[in-house]
């Protein structure tokens, strides 16, 4: 479910008090955050992010086509390693006998 609108977009004030910090020094450090429920405004186009995902950060870059989207849409919190291979035993079985 959304956020209310009249609300506003949701960013922490730590990350907020970083990314100003970083705009007014000029600065384009990466910044570290563990918070991946912060939206993405403006102010943090052009800035790369180390988003925890649960075990290692991850680097995120800021376009101007993430803005609106969540820090946590952009690491992953899990890895596909695709489906499982059906085995040749199997195989046999599920084709039709002509007889």
């Amino acid at each position: 479910m959304g956020r209310s609108l009249k609300k506003g977009p949701f960013v922490d004030h730590h990350l907020m008090a970083k990314v100003d910090k970083s705009n007014k020094e000029g600065a384009k450090k990466v910044i570290k955050t563990w918070s991946r429920r912060s939206m993405i405004v403006p102010d943090m186009v052009g800035h790369t992010f180390d988003v925890h995902n649960g075990k290692k950060f991850i680097a995120v870059y800021v376009s101007e086509n993430m803005v609106g989207h969540r820090l946590g849409e952009f690491s992953p919190t899990r890895t596909f390693k695709g489906h499982p291979k059906k085995s040749a035993a199997a195989a046999p079985a599920a084709q039709p006998s002509g007889g």
